[in-house]
């Protein structure tokens, strides 16, 4: 299924939220796509559950094999275990952190990503896609240890959306990621687990709140459940703020030979 998260003149954001067998064993997972006239990007295309589904949604927006990028925030299955595919669907380079430059290729056939994969740095980077007319910026923003050794989030400038990868995630039989979350407070049940055991440190938490309060987000969307729009944004960066979590739950209890 397929939802527009933002439309305005030619620029356009769609989120696909429920491709593939994500009714089996699979965890739910949200692809993206990015136009801006006649430039296009997709942002986590997943695994190979959600390749089909997702090629025919994305077609109806955008003719896939005029993409002009793949864009991966880390390098879990659930983000890009299909870029096989898109390597051959597609002449798109893919953009992923410079430390999974090298193991994206596991994903493929010999020699498919030759020269296809651009490594960000830790630093992150304004990216240009596109030409002309149809060029447009989006901002890779470090996001280290949330969860991934090296990680990026997204923000388009235009729409003022953070796509914000496994930070925000919220999961649970009865979630609907097609309905955006305007108060955090009932919403935590289904995201603090997830959040605890997934993002690294607190610390991490804090350096990305601070970064991030200097941007105009109107909304936040993770690759897992619902977006996070109004209020809700300010309320899930003061909540992660104040997260313990990863390493701060970890003692010598959980470092013990198995009896």
């Amino acid at each position: 299924m397929s939802i527009e998260l933002f439309r305005q003149e030619r620029h356009v954001c769609v989120m696909f939220s429920r491709l593939g067998d994500e009714g089996g064993d699979a965890v739910q997972s949200n692809q993206f796509l990015l136009v801006n006239g006649g430039t296009g990007a997709i942002l986590d295309p997943g695994g190979n559950i959600a390749y089909h589904e997702l090629y025919l949604g994305v077609s109806a927006f955008f003719p896939p094999h005029k993409l002009a990028a793949v864009l991966a925030s880390h390098a879990d299955p659930d983000i890009i275990a299909s870029l096989d595919r898109w390597m051959t669907a597609t002449e798109a380079p893919v953009y992923i952190s410079r430390l999974w430059e090298r193991f994206a290729p596991h994903f493929c056939k010999p020699g498919k990503t030759l020269g296809r994969v651009v490594g960000l740095p830790d630093a992150g980077e304004r990216l240009r896609l596109g030409s002309g007319q149809d060029l447009f910026e989006l901002w890779a923003l470090p996001a280290h240890f949330l969860h991934a050794e090296g990680n990026f989030q997204f923000y388009d400038p235009v729409s003022r959306m953070l796509f914000s990868g496994d930070l925000g995630a919220s999961l649970g039989a009865n979630l609907d990621p097609e309905k955006p979350v305007t108060a955090l407070a009932g919403h935590i049940p289904r995201m603090e687990g997830f959040h605890r055991r997934y993002m690294v440190s607190n610390k991490v938490l804090r350096l990305w709140a601070s970064m991030v309060r200097g941007l105009d987000i109107q909304m936040i969307a993770p690759q897992h459940g619902a977006p996070m729009v109004g209020a809700a944004v300010g309320e899930f960066i003061d909540w992660v703020e104040q997260l313990e979590c990863g390493i701060d739950l970890f003692g010598a209890a959980n470092y013990r030979v198995p009896g």
